[in-house]
């Protein structure tokens, strides 16, 4: 039988053991975790990394910026059926389906994305922010099409934006204030969608050839001054006090085809 030193030797020996094997393992452990966070971290940066793309492949940097906008858009859709978008490949930008490339109006010699047309392709998707980069578009049409989500606030860059049409969509919360901001809008058809709420009083004094706004859940008062504005066509407003807005109109020259609902 062994000495009671002995054996009292040989414990403090297994327990020291342990305790260095424990304090290995945890070590080891600490450093997985590390090269786990370290892949982690190295294939979230990946996702940022964007191969830089020659500009002449694009003939200038107005067309490769609508370029990096439209492939933001592509990737923004989750259906295409009619494969409208199925030609959104490549570096020439102008032969994409729906894409009207034009002189710029400030310089002859600079070919720019002037518009968007798609109309009728019964797209699914949203609008990213990166289409604010197509500065240079004058329409952007996208009726019949199933765009859902908001508008983006990037559209405040559209500064030469002259028709919008976002009609037969699927487009939801208030008015979308941004188009305030747009200068040469005359153009404005937002119906068959499910925005909501009151409709800013400044939309009737912009100079605006045209607004749509039936089939929403839009109300509103309509400002005295509706009849002094350049609109040629105001459809439909479901209006809270028809004697205003008919003090309205009567303010001034009467608003050709102008249809108010009242409640």
């Amino acid at each position: 039988m062994e000495s009671p030193q002995k054996m009292m030797s040989l414990g403090c020996f297994l327990l020291l053991s342990l305790l260095a094997f424990s304090s290995c393992s945890h070590g080891a452990g600490d450093a997985r975790v590390r090269n786990r966070r370290s892949l982690t971290l190295s294939h979230d940066l990946s996702k940022e990394y964007k191969p830089a793309v020659d500009d002449r492949l694009f003939g200038n940097s107005k067309l490769k910026q609508a370029y990096a906008a439209l492939q933001a858009w592509k990737s923004s859709i989750y259906s295409d059926p009619m494969n409208f978008t199925s030609n959104w490949v490549g570096y020439d930008v102008c032969a994409y389906n729906g894409v009207v490339c034009a002189k710029a109006p400030y310089n002859d010699s600079l070919t720019v994305v002037a518009g968007v047309d798609l109309n009728h392709a019964d797209i699914a998707g949203h609008l990213p922010d990166e289409l604010g980069n197509l500065s240079d578009v004058t329409l952007l049409h996208l009726n019949s099409n199933r765009f859902c989500g908001i508008v983006p606030k990037s559209f405040m860059n559209l500064k030469l934006l002259f028709e919008l049409d976002l009609s037969n969509n699927r487009f939801v919360g208030p008015f979308p204030e941004v188009v305030l901001g747009l200068p040469e809008l005359k153009f404005l058809d937002l119906r068959f969608n499910d925005f909501e709420g009151a409709l800013p009083p400044e939309l009737f004094s912009k100079d605006l050839d045209a607004i749509f706004l039936n089939n929403n859940r839009f109300y509103s008062t309509i400002p005295e001054t509706l009849g002094k504005s350049q609109l040629q066509s105001l459809c439909c407003l479901t209006t809270s006090s028809q004697g205003a807005s008919q003090a309205a109109l009567a303010d001034g020259r009467q608003v050709g085809g102008v249809n108010l609902v009242g409640q």
